[in-house]
């Protein structure tokens, strides 16, 4: 009983769906506030103050100036790349009454696939209510971090759900109607 890891390459699928009564079937992935057509539109912008501070520096005599201008332009525009392709990735989290499988795909395209007994999991939150907490489900001393790309509200939150969707799939089940 512990904790399965595969690594599937980058163009496999997600596992097919649990059988059964799903508990939790959540995807997390990290939010970015400026859509592409707001980062084109920050990027002229940019571009424009920069452009025309060089050709005013470069009017004075100061030719080197608008060299720096550039290099700021292209820094500008490599940290939104970063920031854009940090924004791929995925966690995928389903829990059913006998596992939980984590879907994990990185920026990079690679893709890890963890199957744990429902039974023997546990979630935990450690440094609740402070800003560096993290959220991580845990099997016979294995620990798994999830969601570490969210808010500290964001991940205290998913820890709720996830242990509702814990105690609800350890839940016996019901019988006839009636509870056994």
């Amino acid at each position: 009983m512990s904790m399965v890891v595969e690594t599937w390459p980058a163009e496999a699928e997600a596992p097919p769906p649990p059988e059964g009564e799903l508990f939790l079937d959540a995807v997390l992935s990290p939010n970015r506030s400026l859509p592409n057509p707001g980062f084109a539109a920050l990027m002229a912008v940019v571009v424009a103050i920069s452009f025309a501070a060089g050709i005013v520096f470069f009017s004075i005599g100061a030719w080197p100036i608008p060299f720096f201008f550039g290099i700021d332009v292209l820094l500008v525009w490599l940290a939104f790349r970063i920031s854009y392709r940090d924004g791929r990735r995925r966690e995928l989290i389903r829990i059913d009454r006998r596992h939980v499988f984590v879907h994990r795909r990185h920026p990079n395209g690679q893709v890890r696939h963890y199957v744990m007994p429902t039974a023997w999991v546990r979630a935990a939150v450690a440094d609740r209510g402070e800003h560096h907490a993290q959220f991580s489900l845990s099997v016979r001393g294995r620990a798994l971090v999830l969601g570490s790309f969210l808010s500290p509200p964001e991940r205290e939150d998913l820890a709720d759900a996830v242990a509702l969707a814990l105690a609800r799939a350890k839940a016996p089940q019901e019988a006839g109607g009636a509870p056994v």
